[in-house]
């Protein structure tokens, strides 16, 4: 079962339906005219009628789908399988028949040049003579002419008709001698016949019997598609709006399935979005911590601030203590000279004293 198509005559480009459903596509024997051929039905439509040639080529173009070119019918043909198992059983076949075709087409030139061979040999002979194998074994219409040329000097006067018939009994007499080598010559042309008739005969019936077969299955399957045709109608009698209903329905899937492509892109955009409010989320756990962090900081700096202003105070006062501890220590020091001096000059004063005493 697979869907039919045609090429479009116009553009050569497009794909024409020619089936509305999935079709039964048998190979059938033609013995009338030796051939074989590709034979389609759609109800009592034959939707293809294509004879296979040795040229022609079953080409597969997808996993589901092929093609070929009869260039008799002037169209290419297009088969669409439920599966590829069926297309590449399909191309099998269709090679095996083209085979067939083949081997059929050079058996039936070999019987046109065995049918031809006698009439080529005696055409040698000698073309003058009315009694030559050409005209022995042709034709009645062949033989007509001979006739017409003897009766031509038998209307001319009587004189002529003695040399004439001494002419006929001369080619008469060389013709009986030659008659032996001839008639071995057919002898053997007719031996070769005789088995190529054999061959020929084995062949017919082996192509009868499977005509058979074929003419068999061929009635089974029109009497299936036209069940199917049947059962068809009464379902479109049915359902009168059933193009309209198939049109709506159609329309429904398409919207659906842009719905679906629709919700797709949505529930990739809703996962998006939760990923950036878990990332959102992160910085903010990030934030807070780092903004508890940095009050902490600020507090202790605050802290630090209150130190290092006391210790700036204590500093200062520390300062103006060691200032004012210098500035005593410096009059101590102004006085002790002082005294030292009046010392040095009392000790003087006491030394001149003993030495004077």
């Amino acid at each position: 079962m697979a869907h039919v198509f045609q090429i479009d005559p116009n553009t050569k480009k497009n794909w024409v339906p020619t089936s509305k459903h999935a079709v039964t596509v048998s190979y059938f024997y033609d013995s009338t005219r030796n051939v074989y051929r590709i034979i389609s039905l759609d109800g009592s439509k034959a939707i293809i009628n294509s004879t296979i040639t040795p040229n022609m080529t079953f080409t597969k173009t997808s996993q589901k789908f092929g093609q070929w070119a009869d260039s008799r019918a002037n169209t290419v043909y297009g088969l669409g399988f439920s599966s590829e198992h069926h297309l590449s059983k399909f191309a099998e076949k269709f090679q095996e028949f083209k085979e067939a075709a083949r081997l059929a087409k050079e058996k039936s030139q070999e019987k046109m040049e065995l049918t031809s061979t006698p009439s080529q040999e005696s055409a040698g002979g000698d073309l003058q003579s009315p009694l030559t194998p050409e005209s022995i074994n042709g034709t009645d219409d062949e033989r007509t002419p001979d006739v017409t040329q003897n009766s031509e000097p038998r209307a001319e006067p009587t004189q002529n008709a003695l040399p004439f018939s001494h002419s006929v009994m001369d080619r008469f007499f060389f013709f009986f001698h030659c008659s032996s080598a001839i008639s071995k010559h057919w002898e053997a042309e007719l031996a070769t016949l005789k088995g190529n008739n054999a061959k020929l005969t084995a062949a017919l019936l082996e192509s009868t019997a499977n005509v058979k077969q074929w003419k068999q299955q061929l009635a089974a399957y029109q009497e299936e598609a036209e069940r199917l045709h049947k059962r068809v109608t009464e379902l479109e009698c049915v359902s009168s709006q059933a193009n309209a209903v198939h049109t709506h329905k159609s329309e429904l899937n398409q919207t659906i399935q842009e719905l679906e492509e629709t919700l797709k892109e949505k529930e990739e955009e809703i996962e998006r979005l939760k990923q950036e409010i878990d990332n959102a989320r992160e910085l903010q756990e990030q934030r807070d911590s780092l903004t508890q962090k940095l009050q902490e900081v600020e507090i202790r700096n605050k802290d630090l601030e209150g130190q290092l202003s006391d210790l700036e105070q204590r500093l200062e006062k520390s300062q103006n203590e060691q200032e004012a501890f210098r500035n005593n220590l410096k009059t101590l020091l102004e006085i002790l000279d002082g005294k030292i001096f009046e010392l040095t000059e009392l000790r003087d004063n006491l030394a001149k004293l003993l030495e004077c005493s």
